[in-house]
């Protein structure tokens, strides 16, 4: 499979810039390469210092290809029975069909769908290396959690919500007097989520990494170590950390070297939060980078002799430790303390809360059959002791577990 690099961060700290540098470097360096975007606002083209690209694939370089995802498009390939479906209950309500069409529109669906197009450039075997410019921090952690969100509705309202629609549809439609959802709408939402779903493996796969760009400033690297966390929480692996825009200390007059200073405290703390990561640097340059050999050159300056497209070592955020008396899982939550973290049990799912994040995960089955015996926060990581069932353990169908937040009757044991 292709290496693929995802690339997010604060808006306006230089992310795009990043991101078209370290794809022009893989393809300088022989590896045939397609930088996209899932932000709505593409600028890769401009960063390049070419012509508007289009829907697909355009070779800039020798190996280098760059394409802006017609979300449009993709939109109503995947949308379209769905929307019309929609379209037609607002339109027995007496809704304006401009405004019904607008209404049928989910709030971020086109960055979510141009994901799809990863999707079909991923089975494609064309490519060596893919990198996806993402939408900022926040829209980037919504549209990477979708797919598990779905993928629950999927698995426990879908399948029988399907058969009483199919069972009642007639008698509903009489009864509602708008019309009930056909088969056809149905098979849209499972083959949209089957979709997302094989993206969501792809991005969490053993050949996949998000990196995070950052500025020096304190604003920005707390919004960098919430996504930190965040992006872990959901099982995706950050690889590395781009602090750009740093003010070179030689030669600068008294204004700038009280920025200098100022960066460093905060380069400092970026080093702690993101201890055991690489934090490549990008110093300010005397002129905007643009084009293909200054992108390509800087991001040379980021990486030295780093290798832009080394393939994360280690178990990934997610791992199951098997025991002679049980297991326990473990989930890489960095830069979070023990009273951040929020945990219960539903039946074979384990609900992990932190802070506004939210995932629910659905345990392997063989841990389903097995209880929490406990929970404790160390070093960055959540670990949950699982044994086996005794005698009036967790048969609740919900219950509140033995958790970070909810000590387990040993807490001093570590798991």
């Amino acid at each position: 499979m292709a290496r693929l690099l995802l690339f997010t961060g604060k808006g306006g700290v230089g992310k795009s810039t990043v991101a078209a540098g370290t794809a022009a470097l893989a393809a300088a360096r022989g590896a045939r390469t397609l930088v996209l975007s899932t932000d709505a606002a593409h600028s890769l083209a401009d960063a390049y210092g070419v012509p508007a690209v289009g829907a697909e694939p355009t070779e800039v370089a020798p190996r280098l290809f760059v394409q802006q995802v017609d979300a449009q498009l993709r939109f109503e390939q995947s949308w379209a029975e769905i929307q019309r479906y929609l379209l037609s209950v607002l339109e027995v309500a007496g809704v304006d069909p401009v405004a019904a069409e607008e209404l049928t529109v989910i709030p971020g669906a086109e960055e979510v769908l141009a994901l799809l197009e990863l999707r079909l450039h991923v089975l494609s075997g064309r490519w060596d290396v893919i990198v996806v410019d993402c939408a900022p921090t926040a829209e980037t952690l919504r549209l990477l959690a979708l797919p598990e969100a779905l993928g629950w509705y999927m698995q426990r309202v879908f399948p029988t919500q399907a058969r009483v629609m199919k069972a009642l549809r007639p008698v509903l439609s009489r009864a509602a007097g708008v019309p009930m959802p056909q088969g056809t709408v149905f098979d849209a939402v499972e083959r949209l989520h089957g979709e997302l779903d094989e993206v969501r493996r792809m991005l969490t796969g053993p050949r996949s990494s998000v990196r995070i760009v950052l500025t020096p400033e304190q604003v920005v690297l707390a919004e960098a170590r919430r996504s930190y966390t965040s992006l872990s929480l959901y099982g995706y692996r950050v690889d590395g950390v781009v602090a750009n825009r740093i003010f070179p200390a030689q030669g600068a007059d008294d204004w700038r070297t009280r920025w200098v200073l100022a960066q460093d405290a905060v380069l400092t703390e970026v080093t702690a939060s993101f201890a055991g990561l690489p934090v490549w640097r990008s110093e300010y340059r005397p002129t905007e980078p643009v084009g293909v050999e200054a992108l390509a050159g800087l991001a040379a300056q980021v990486y030295g002799d780093d290798d832009p497209l080394a393939v994360p070592t280690g178990h990934g955020p997610f791992q199951v430790v098997r025991r002679d008396d049980g297991a326990v899982l473990h989930l890489a939550l960095p830069l979070v303390t023990r009273s951040e973290v929020d945990l219960a049990r539903n039946g074979e799912e384990l609900v992990v809360t932190v802070g506004s994040y939210r995932r629910v995960l659905t345990l392997p089955a063989g841990l389903a059959r097995l209880r929490v015996a406990g929970a404790r926060v160390d070093d960055g990581v959540l670990r949950v002791r699982f044994r086996e069932k005794t005698t009036g353990g967790d048969g609740a169908p919900a219950s509140r577990t033995p958790g970070p937040s909810a000590p387990a009757h040993d807490p001093g044991a570590a798991p």
